[in-house]
């Protein structure tokens, strides 16, 4: 096998440790250090980084993270879980998006070992954790007070990822374009399957959002062979439907918003999805939706301005069959909730 060192580390098969990277120090003189997480198998077999906490105020991933290094599937795993459940530590003591320079972390790759604190952070992760990886998977949310619906973003074009994106499981999967500086560019150029999993709410915790992220990572390492096929089946097997584009839909006015359309619902051009009044509950102005398909975003903010986003609407080539598969996906969800309650694990 391979020799793996993370930190100066040495990690041989069979092992599990967590291993503190140091990334600076606080004015304050404290140390602070990244945390990773590793689960070496006895066989060999790919290396699969599932990171978290890019952007400091997106929580979901590290209670994804957390289950998943809970489930009794990684006894049996071959190669190797690389987890971090915090990238961005300082964001995240802050309850903010950015680093303390004011910097996006994911517009910062690959970084430089002399450049900003965004740019020596982006550096870091990409010495330690991508360049001794074979695949990646990064774990989003909505931006703050707004919600997504469970998604996968990747590059479809690409045989491998496009494998991987469909069998994560998610009702709905963006052939998104890959932002320059973003971990996921990085990871393409060096020739790296990736996914970016999108869901919930920036500095929120949401149940369904978490269970999905478990489940379609160990549904991805399963079709990498990492751990042993299941016997359970779902009574309703999602096939993902591919966007052929999304949009945002933005106020035309400023005021209280009220939305009449929820998250994952079908919607046809035309459709009034909410409205815009003033305070004062006059001069009410409609939100109408320019195109058909599934919302797959919306605000949770009632108070906004004009051009604000309000919903984010992805577009299929059937906008009915998308529908289906986000009833299909929650119905799902909610079957393993039950077969938990009463003592089976349907997602190991």
């Amino acid at each position: 096998m391979d020799k793996l060192v993370v930190g100066e580390r040495l990690i041989e098969p069979g092992e599990r440790v967590n291993i503190d990277l140091p990334v600076a120090l606080l004015h304050t003189q404290t140390p602070l250090n990244m945390p990773v997480q590793i689960i070496r198998g006895l066989k060999d077999g790919p290396r699969l980084f599932v990171s978290a906490a890019i952007h400091g105020d997106e929580l979901n991933g590290i209670e994804i993270i957390r289950r998943l290094h809970q489930n009794k599937v990684l006894k049996r795993l071959h190669g190797t879980l690389i987890t971090i459940p915090i990238v961005n530590v300082f964001g995240v003591i802050h309850h903010s998006r950015y680093l303390p320079d004011r910097r996006d972390l994911n517009r910062s790759f690959p970084g430089s070992e002399r450049g900003s604190l965004a740019g020596r952070l982006a550096n870091l992760f990409m010495t330690e954790i991508v360049d001794n990886a074979t695949h990646g998977i990064d774990l989003h949310t909505g931006a703050l007070h707004r919600t997504n619906l469970p998604q996968v973003r990747a590059n479809m074009d690409d045989p491998e990822t496009k494998k991987l994106a469909k069998v994560f499981g998610a009702p709905v999967i963006l052939n998104s374009d890959i932002r320059d500086g973003s971990l996921r560019e990085c990871a393409a150029e060096r020739g790296m399957p990736m996914l970016l999993y999108e869901a919930g709410e920036a500095l929120r915790f949401d149940e369904l959002s978490i269970r999905a992220g478990v489940k379609g990572i160990i549904n991805v390492m399963r079709e990498l062979g990492m751990v042993p096929k299941t016997r359970y089946t779902a009574r309703h097997k999602i096939e993902p439907l591919v966007a052929r584009s999304s949009s945002w839909v933005r106020a035309t006015e400023s005021g209280v918003f009220r939305a009449f359309t929820a998250l994952g619902a079908r919607v046809g051009k035309g459709s009034v999805m909410g409205a815009i009044t003033s305070p004062y509950g006059d001069n009410e102005v409609e939100v109408v939706s320019p195109v058909s398909g599934i919302v797959i975003g919306k605000t949770s903010l009632p108070l906004i301005n004009e051009g604000d986003a309000l919903f984010h609407i992805a577009r299929f080539q059937t906008s009915r069959g998308a529908a289906e598969n986000v009833e299909i996906f929650t119905e799902h969800l909610s079957d393993i909730e039950i077969a938990e309650a009463v003592g089976q694990s349907p997602i190991q």
